[in-house]
């Protein structure tokens, strides 16, 4: 078999951004297609060693498609991935962080059926796509990070044990508390009492949770009046969005990243109570008076 073939893009994102894009199904039927004439209507993934996907791939005339599959076999958040397709042949993507910027390496094996050259085209194609589809919704997306002179195991701990979770987010919303586990694919609530003394707040999943590296959350839908609300109007306009923490070590301390999917009409408030968060959340963990 020849050498693998290699498709690359820098992409105007922060990296968390970028993983959050490559794997979530809701993005990837927005950007899995070679030309305007195809689409990805459907896609689905267990993304975790051994792990199954199945994207749909559909010409736009309903004359031909086919189901592109494969097993995961390595993830590595905000790092890169690797699957085995069906016919056997290696994919490997590789995510570097640049400044601000995230490029992306997709090295795979060619078939032998078409051209280098046409397979070349055509995965390079889609990763465009993916880019252009990245770099389109960056005002709807939302970064916060600090530096804690804490050790990681800390900050992560601080971060979602259930008495200083009070503490850190009471910024967004008084009273603010969780109930669930923190366990990936477990679900969990995220509450506040309203003006009437009922819970409210947000259905979530725990997507991943990788100890001391990375946790994601994906939101469902809300609670109103004490009712879980997962269907309708209200919730398809946020139902997938992510939230997603990045620690890094920095020998003894912690780079703590925050990248989220929201909505412009957030920003203002965003931008004032995050900042306020990460500072409760800093004090907590470097045992400074809050």
């Amino acid at each position: 078999m020849s050498s693998k073939i290699t498709t690359y893009a820098e992409i105007a994102a922060p990296i968390n951004q970028v993983w959050t894009a490559y794997t979530s199904p809701r993005h990837v039927i927005q950007w899995n297609f070679a030309s305007p004439e195809w689409h990805c209507p459907k896609a689905k993934n267990e993304l975790k060693p051994g792990g199954k996907f199945t994207y749909r791939m559909e010409a736009k005339d309903g004359s031909m498609g086919f189901d592109f599959e494969g097993i995961f076999q390595k993830i590595k958040p905000n790092e890169g991935l690797s699957y085995v397709m069906e016919d056997g042949r290696q994919v490997d993507v590789t995510l570097e962080e640049m400044d601000g910027k995230t490029g992306i390496t997709v090295n795979f094996d060619p078939e032998k059926i078409n051209s280098e050259d046409l397979q070349k085209g055509g995965w390079q194609s889609i990763l465009d796509n993916f880019k252009k589809h990245v770099e389109s919704f960056q005002k709807d997306f939302f970064h916060f990070e600090i530096v804690i002179d804490a050790p990681v195991s800390k900050v992560f701990q601080t971060m979602i044990s259930d008495k200083t979770y009070r503490k850190w987010t009471s910024v967004f919303h008084p009273g603010s508390y969780f109930k669930g586990t923190w366990e990936k694919d477990s679900k969990i609530l995220f509450l506040g009492p309203d003006e009437e003394g009922n819970d409210g707040g947000m259905v979530s999943r725990i997507a991943e949770n990788i100890p001391n590296q990375y946790i994601s959350i994906e939101h469902l839908g809300m609670v109103s009046k004490g009712e879980e609300v997962t269907t309708g109007p209200e919730v398809e306009a946020f139902a997938g969005w992510t939230e997603n923490y990045s620690f890094y070590d920095l020998g003894g301390k912690t780079l703590l990243k925050i990248d989220m999917e929201g909505s412009e009409a957030y920003r203002d408030s965003f931008e004032v109570s995050w900042p306020k968060a990460l500072k409760i959340l800093k004090d907590l963990c470097e045992g400074k008076p809050n």
